[in-house]
């Protein structure tokens, strides 16, 4: 986790992936920018600015905290710039999954979250998935959070890295992104795709997860493809009218978070999204998160809330569009010369 002020100016030119290209745009270069609802983006905003500390963001932070006219505010602090690395923009969604499990193990319940092991060396890839879960290295070291039904939707949560589970028990806890193995994220609907199960515009999560249940043989070896394997922590003194947490440690809002490549965008920054796709965007959002699989200037992720509803129209995400940054006045002009 990191936020990037003016610092991030040189990392564009050090660590994106060939050279970026910035352009300053105008408000009116902004499709549906009036009509947005400006005020709900400046409560969002709220949330994180606080923890921005580099350049102008601790000013704009505090007068963000006494401002009468949202829209004004955007529009006198910050300049809309496209940063575009020459990849094609593409925009999912996640969720916050909501499952059912248990504080113990039982015939039911046979799919463990574990915490982060200590012994876990830092800054070098540690065991596979695949290693951890044919190994059973993590198990009977009071490592396990809680357990769940089934392994697929275990599989899901990790990408997600949060989620609520209603314990069998009773009650509920929350879980949330507590470090990982080390390795990175490999998509196993690109793997299905591979493989001829599916064309690409037929996987979706539903897809995934229906495949992985009818081939009990080889579904779950599926899930192996994806080397990358995330460990939680419980994060229960979240409220639960809040999101879960983001990358920046605070709740996160359904369709006003938004998950970013901090290489290309500071975290906290507010982002004016375009999003095309059958149910089209026009929204200024925040980027209060970021993602293994969230790599590029234009790539994207939304958030779409908590629960099953949310997840389902999440996992349809698949768009176009032009994803634009807020940034301050100074690091605007000094990113972009003035043009």
């Amino acid at each position: 986790m990191r936020t990037l002020g003016l610092g991030f100016l040189a990392a564009i030119t050090i660590s994106a992936p060939g050279s970026a290209e910035t352009r300053l745009l105008d408000w009116s270069d902004l499709h549906g920018w009036a009509n947005d609802d400006h005020a709900q983006a400046l409560e969002v905003f709220l949330e994180t600015c606080g923890d921005l500390s580099d350049g102008d963001w601790p000013a704009i932070c505090a007068v963000a905290h006494k401002i009468g006219e949202p829209r004004t505010f955007f529009e006198a602090f910050f300049r809309p710039v496209l940063i575009r690395d020459g990849e094609a923009p593409l925009f999912t969604g996640y969720y916050e999954p909501e499952l059912v499990g248990s504080r113990q193990s039982s015939d039911r319940f046979q799919f463990p979250l574990y915490r982060r092991p200590d012994d876990i060396p830092e800054g070098t890839p540690w065991l596979t998935r695949e290693e951890i879960e044919s190994s059973g290295i993590l198990a009977d070291r009071g490592l396990e959070i809680v357990w769940l039904e089934d392994p697929v939707e275990k599989f899901f949560l990790q990408v997600q890295g949060s989620g609520r589970i209603r314990l069998h028990e009773g009650g509920s806890i929350r879980v949330g992104y507590g470090g990982k193995n080390g390795h990175p994220y490999r998509s196993v609907g690109v793997e299905l795709v591979r493989r001829g199960e599916f064309e690409e515009h037929q996987v979706s999560a539903n897809t995934i997860r229906n495949w992985v249940r009818g081939n009990p043989g080889s579904g779950p070896q599926l899930l192996w493809h994806n080397p990358s394997y995330v460990f939680f922590r419980e994060v229960s003194q979240v409220p639960a009218d809040k999101g879960p947490l983001g990358a920046m440690n605070r709740s996160i809002t359904a369709g006003r978070t938004v998950a970013v490549d901090p290489e290309f965008v500071p975290l906290g920054a507010p982002v004016w999204i375009e999003k095309e796709g059958r149910s089209p965007l026009r929204r200024l959002m925040v980027a209060q998160d970021t993602g293994a699989a969230i790599k590029g200037a234009q790539r994207a992720d939304i958030f779409y809330g908590t629960g099953e509803d949310a997840g389902d129209i999440a996992g349809m995400i698949r768009d176009r569009g032009r994803m634009v940054v807020l940034l301050p006045v100074s690091a605007a002009l000094e990113l972009t010369d003035g043009k």
